[in-house]
């Protein structure tokens, strides 16, 4: 669309907002500019929003309050994340009760032990893997014992499960960018394909975004489906946002920058900022 999206046409047209954490509302460092007004002025109306986060490294309240940290009225009731999924997926697939492996920081154990799961850690034996996070552990050490243990199981014929919360490949830093937990399945799975060519089930099950299960989380709390996604990916955010069939919000100054953004996923946002300061402007 070509006219000038204001936060205020978003209140109007739709039932509630979902926004994205990094690269929309804050960096590693601190928020980002109009993040804090955006929050105020959605709190101040009792306008209902969702952040919808593919993060599994830290959970809601965990979130909440680093977000209060920097200065964003953010309630662990307003967060959703993949790492919430899991709980669904292991009762889907029977998984409770299972030894996983978990990736991540102590956080990401935590969900899940709360998905049903029993938490191991690298070194001991388990029956799936579960990557939340690239932090948490010693990642070379770590990711070379995987693989080794990873290898011997298949070899032997045992079927491991393998979970991936978050599969956002990078995220944006105040340097630029980082590896994020998909970058790291992304690097499993290409040995594994390799080492056993034709194998068609030695791949992560992505949780998070663009998968449907936040949007359904986030349509069941509002009741509705009019809903508009603001994020800042277009393989994860704009995409889900249109599978899912919402509408959506491509903010620019995230990982998919440019002045003219070409989908290769066959996807286009409902509508693009520059920021969200530019949605706030004149509203």
């Amino acid at each position: 669309m070509s006219e000038t999206l204001t936060i205020n046409d978003l209140i109007a047209r739709y039932d509630a907002l979902l926004l994205d954490a990094y690269g929309v509302l804050v960096t590693l460092d601190g928020p980002l500019p109009g993040a804090k007004a955006l929050i105020d002025r959605l709190n101040r109306l009792g306008k209902p929003y969702w952040l919808v986060s593919n993060t599994a490294a830290r959970l809601p309240e965990h979130a909440a309050a680093r977000y209060r940290g920097f200065g964003l009225d953010l309630q662990a009731d307003r967060i959703l994340t993949a790492g919430m999924l899991l709980d669904r997926h292991f009762r889907t697939y029977g998984l409770a009760g299972r030894a996983c492996l978990v990736l991540g920081p102590e956080d990401s154990r935590v969900y899940v032990e709360r998905a049903g799961g029993r938490p191991v850690s690298p070194g001991e034996d388990f029956e799936l893997v579960v990557i939340a996070d690239q932090a948490g552990y010693p990642l070379l050490e770590t990711l070379d014992w995987l693989i080794s243990a990873l290898l011997a199981k298949i070899e032997n014929g045992v079927q491991v499960p393998l979970i991936l919360p978050n599969p956002d490949l990078i995220y944006p830093t105040h340097q630029g960018y980082g590896l994020t937990a998909g970058s790291l399945a992304v690097l499993l799975e290409t040995v594994l394909a390799r080492r056993f060519p034709g194998y068609t089930d030695l791949c992560f099950v992505p949780l998070g975004k663009p998968q449907p299960g936040l949007f359904e989380m986030a349509a069941q709390l509002a009741g509705s489906r009019k809903l508009v996604m603001l994020g800042d990916r277009l393989e994860t955010d704009i995409l889900g946002a249109a599978r899912f069939g919402i509408d959506s919000v491509l903010v620019m100054r995230g990982v998919s920058r440019g002045e003219t953004v070409v989908s290769t996923l066959g996807v286009q946002p409902t509508y693009r900022i520059e920021s969200l300061t530019e949605l706030l402007k004149n509203a």
